[in-house]
């Protein structure tokens, strides 16, 4: 008979660090490769650059091979910003939560 384990953290957290630590090795340039481009105004750019590239390119995909004809590039690039700019801003908490050295933080960091 398995044991469960009392000390694992909840599926609410386990998801939200995940989030957390998913985005910042794809979004952050401290972590992804971009951080060895010295210039924060070119790696800004080369971020906004991917972003829209990637936005079009799914536009692509969805109006070609998922038959969603009429499907707008510039609608595509609209709804990829509505969903950054919330998990940007959950970014921003937890940086600026890390910064402080919010204890909550290290709880969650800890249960893993």
């Amino acid at each position: 008979m398995v044991e469960p384990n009392i000390n694992k953290p909840s599926l609410f957290r386990r998801t939200v660090m995940a989030t957390v630590y998913g985005w910042r090795r794809v979004m952050d340039v401290r972590y992804n490769p971009l951080k060895y481009v010295p210039d924060p105004s070119l790696q800004t750019y080369f971020m906004l650059v991917l972003f829209t590239m990637w936005s079009v390119y799914f536009g692509f995909v969805a109006s070609y091979y998922m038959g969603w004809l009429g499907y707008s590039v510039v609608t595509s690039i609209i709804v990829h910003i509505a969903v950054l700019l919330p998990i940007s801003f959950t970014n921003a908490v937890f940086l600026d939560a890390e910064r402080d050295g919010a204890r909550w933080v290290k709880d969650w960091r800890n249960e893993k």
